[in-house]
């Protein structure tokens, strides 16, 4: 029921949208979502997808060339763009590095010209960047000078480790995505971010084999870990026309965890 009435309202009709990671996990739920609701979805990953979207574009994004490389596949004018490529906290902190960080911003900042005015960035961020406020000044150092080739030495000089690296990945995230709510407003360009809690996705081991207790004890917490079929819809609406006065926002689907550790962090 739920699902047909998504197919009913076609809310992204007419709209195209590119989204990375879309082989698996949200990325694969979000391209059903929105194709659901009427967008032509060009979807991008390392691994095919090709039989779950309109089109697709092989990427690799720790590589600059490849990543250029995807840009000038992508024909035609594009209405949002989801980026929800990720890897976890147990692979290397710069492969963590160049595709949560570098490769997304590199890749978004590529596509601009090629955005249609009032078009959507939506960027899939974290829980685990909850704690962005505590590391501004390496945030904006990696936003002025981090790019794909002083990765491994940015890492040594902030003492950023394997684990760490997708932490500060998504606080870095979290910042830009604010930072840049405005960049783009000549063209009505917006940019949010959509932060999950722990999501039953093919990389949960990796988050429990990388927190342990406490990843155990979040879903504890939140009933149950999310699904990718939580998430997607409120990235599909982010895409839309409905979320336009929606800027430089996060929005937590986490099963209400950043409210209970903010209560937790504030006593009330």
């Amino acid at each position: 029921m739920h699902e047909n009435k998504l197919k009913e309202k076609q809310v992204l009709a007419g709209k195209r949208i590119v989204v990375t990671g879309v082989a698996s996990g949200i990325g694969a739920q979000t391209a059903k979502v929105l194709k659901a609701k009427g967008a032509f979805v060009i979807g991008l990953d390392r691994n095919d997808a090709s039989a779950s979207v309109d089109s697709f574009i092989q990427v690799d994004l720790t590589s600059k060339a490849s990543v250029d490389n995807a840009v000038a596949s992508i024909t035609g004018n594009i209405d949002g763009l989801c980026n929800i490529a990720g890897l976890p906290p147990t692979a290397d902190r710069k492969l963590v590095m160049a595709v949560n960080l570098v490769a997304l911003r590199y890749f978004t900042e590529s596509m601009i010209a090629r955005l249609n005015d009032g078009a959507s960035i939506v960027n899939v961020a974290s829980l685990a960047g909850f704690g962005w406020a505590q590391a501004i000044e390496t945030i904006n150092e990696a936003t002025a000078s981090l790019d794909f080739d002083n990765i491994e030495k940015f890492c040594i000089k902030h003492k950023i480790s394997n684990e760490r690296s997708y932490f500060f990945s998504k606080e870095w995230l979290r910042v830009w995505t604010m930072q840049n709510r405005w960049t783009w407003r000549d063209k009505g360009i917006r940019m949010n971010t959509v932060s999950p809690g722990p999501v039953d996705t093919p990389i949960l081991k990796d988050f429990i084999e990388t927190l342990g207790e406490r990843a155990e004890e979040d879903m504890k917490v939140m009933d149950r870990p999310g699904n990718p079929r939580d998430i997607a819809p409120i990235i599909a609406f982010l895409c839309s026309d409905e979320s336009a006065w929606i800027r430089g926002s996060d929005i937590a689907a986490d099963g209400g965890m950043s409210s209970h550790i903010q209560q937790n962090m504030h006593g009330f």
